[in-house]
């Protein structure tokens, strides 16, 4: 698909810290050396800086720790530093010229035989800048770009992505753990390890909402607890799968809380996928004493009297109340949604699967979409919770 000269553009997306900057430059420093071996006599080779502004082209790729000038310290061929100029020179062998995704116009007048895209996803107009450089990467026999940046849902980047003339890269920010301060990843992984902004910003994942979809991403993590408050009702719900046997693709298990100060609290997603039925009873079961939870509640639409009989066999002592769909999906979901919007549900940690799911689901009621379980067992929890007619509280209790 690349040709024989390889891809047009190779895109790198990383997590902050992954080595995106040093292999913008190390990629540089090979076009460099291609010249040194070849083009001696020739014109010099004609690069390409672009970066979200003039300073972040300096003060990152060219002077940064990991930018142009550092990784040529011990090289037998540096490069020459020209700001005034807006240039990094290597005499006689290469021209990198500077320039800003501020002023896309700035790139007019000039041909280049290769380019270095940083944080694209930080461009203030990045359709408008990568036209303007593309038309100026004419020269040689085969011009090609490098674009290192953190990913970000955008139409550039999921186009360059789509490009079978693009190859793409991903890297995490634990993947080059080794090279950052010590305690650095354990501190940022805590904080913010599969959150929306931890997995754009450590995991390199293009997150994106849904157009039509039920849950907003927004809403989620304006509601994020890191720890739940005292709880008066805790409850296990559990979508158990619809084929023959109540095996299948998966069976949702989400347990949430009501907090005394009336919110829900959206503690765990133990959903597991192609288990047998006494497999997810035993794990509903668990996590229902794990949690010293008040009563398990289960859809038994298909399963019957089936349910209640499976998590007996496991528990006898479980309260157990089974629930009759009713409605469609969509139509039981919808409540919960408004609890999202009315700001009353916070998710205690990062629950990634269950919230990908929530933030995916449209309801189109036309088979396009997979079974949503982990949502569906959501649904249950926070509707026995939250909607339900009220019940007296046992007890406060700490988690």
């Amino acid at each position: 698909m690349h040709g024989k000269d390889g891809p047009a553009a190779w895109l790198f997306m990383g997590g902050r810290g992954a080595g995106k900057t040093r292999a913008g430059a190390e990629w540089v420093r090979r076009k460099v050396q291609g010249a040194l071996a070849c083009r001696r006599g020739e014109d010099p080779m004609r690069i390409a800086l672009v970066g979200p502004s003039l300073n972040d082209v300096r003060q990152i790729m060219v002077e940064g720790p990991s930018g142009l000038l550092a990784i040529h310290a011990d090289s037998d061929v540096r490069p020459q530093f020209e700001p005034s100029r807006r240039q990094v020179t290597w005499p006689g062998l290469a021209v990198a010229q500077m320039f800003s995704a501020e002023e896309p116009d700035g790139l007019r007048g000039y041909q280049f035989h290769a380019s270095w895209c940083d944080e694209l996803a930080r461009w203030r107009h990045p359709r408008t800048t990568w036209d303007m450089l593309q038309f100026g990467m004419r020269l040689g026999r085969h011009p090609q770009t490098v674009v290192t940046t953190t990913p970000r849902p955008m139409p550039l980047l999921k186009a360059l992505m789509a490009d079978p003339a693009t190859l793409v890269t991903t890297a995490r920010t634990a993947d080059n753990a080794r090279f950052l301060a010590a305690g650095f990843l354990d501190h940022v992984t805590a904080r913010y390890g599969g959150t929306r902004l931890g997995r754009q910003e450590l995991d390199a994942e293009i997150i994106e909402d849904v157009a039509g979809a039920l849950f907003s991403r927004h809403l989620i993590e304006a509601g994020r607890v890191s720890a739940a408050p005292d709880l008066v009702r805790i409850v296990v719900a559990v979508d158990p799968p619809v084929s023959r046997g109540l095996a299948s693709a998966a069976c949702g298990i989400v347990c949430a809380g009501l907090g005394a100060d009336g919110r829900g609290y959206v503690l765990d997603d133990l959903t597991i996928e192609g288990a047998s039925p006494m497999v997810w009873a035993s794990r509903a079961v668990g996590l229902y004493h794990a949690r010293s939870a008040d009563r398990l509640v289960a859809e038994v639409n298909q399963g019957g009297d089936l349910v209640a009989t499976l998590i007996g066999e496991v528990d006898d002592t479980v309260a157990f109340r089974g629930v009759h769909a009713r409605h469609g999906k969509r139509l039981r979901a919808e409540p919960v949604a408004a609890l999202y919007e009315q700001g009353r549900v916070s998710h205690v940690g990062a629950l990634p699967e269950l919230e990908d799911e929530m933030c995916s689901y449209v309801g189109l009621g036309n088979g396009a979409e997979a079974s949503p379980d982990r949502l569906d067992a959501l649904v249950w929890a926070l509707t026995d919770l939250l909607l339900s007619r009220p019940r007296a509280a046992p007890r406060i209790r700490q988690l």
